[in-house]
């Protein structure tokens, strides 16, 4: 973990209230999908810790934000040129090595919670593999980064609440026939979706992404502190990816 400075150089619009911000800086404590980083934003007291989307060795940060309060406000609708510290290299991440060898990667998104996913995406294609991706969304215009997924050559299937776009109701209903199959999840959303999704049957495992409020989010405050199986855990620093038989749903 390093609080390092890094520059705004673009942003855009990829839905209502959801913005891809990519920032210049060093990377090179980001080492998994599924890690965060923590945005100190003027004028506020407590950092943002975001989802880290993807990255790139030569030092390109993506961020997803989606508009939640004044905070994640004022951060998307930051300048181009605009500077931010930023503690980078939080949390642990997805391991892919922990999937059994026979069973295929599902990747679950609900809304922003797609975010790091796509880094995962990207890094397993670059393996050579295809991931079968299935996301969640309110509607047809809150839908945002499928092309993308698919130009890395994902099968996607999406879920929307009120069926503008792909199947009628959540993401549960396309992941139900590949959980039954033996697919091993790869999950990140709210906590509702989280539940209802490792609830499926026949899954081979999973790894599962919880969201919670931070207040320092390197392990200091513990006010990000959940139950799992093996006790108290604080989802800065032990997560915030959990093994599915870690939580008890």
């Amino acid at each position: 973990m390093h609080d390092r400075p890094f520059l705004l150089r673009r942003r855009s619009v990829l839905a209502p209230g959801v913005v891809d911000l990519r920032l210049e800086g060093d990377t090179s404590d980001l080492v998994r999908p599924g890690q965060f980083v923590d945005v100190a934003l003027p004028g506020f007291f407590l950092r943002r810790p975001l989802s880290v989307c993807d990255w790139t060795p030569a030092g390109e940060l993506r961020l997803l934000v989606r508009v939640a309060g004044a905070g994640t406000r004022a951060l998307a609708e930051a300048a181009p040129g605009t500077r931010f510290d930023v503690l980078s290299g939080l949390g642990n991440g997805f391991d892919a090595s922990a999937r059994p060898a026979d069973a295929p990667a599902l990747l679950v998104g609900g809304g922003i919670g797609l975010a790091p996913l796509v880094g995962l995406a990207r890094r397993l294609a670059e393996h050579g593999e295809a991931p079968r991706v299935a996301l969640g969304f309110r509607n047809a215009a809150d839908a945002f980064c499928i092309d993308e997924f698919r130009a890395l050559g994902c099968p996607v299937d999406v879920a929307t609440e009120d069926g503008s776009l792909g199947e009628r109701g959540f993401v549960t209903g396309p992941v139900r026939p590949l959980a039954a199959r033996g697919a091993y999840a790869f999950a990140c959303g709210p906590l509702p979706m989280l539940r209802a999704v490792a609830g499926l049957p026949g899954f081979a495992g999973g790894q599962y992404s919880l969201e919670a409020r931070m207040g320092c989010g390197f392990g200091a405050c513990v006010g990000c502190t959940v139950e799992t199986r093996s006790g108290p855990r604080r989802v800065c620093r032990e997560g915030p990816v959990f093994p599915r038989e870690e939580l008890p749903w």
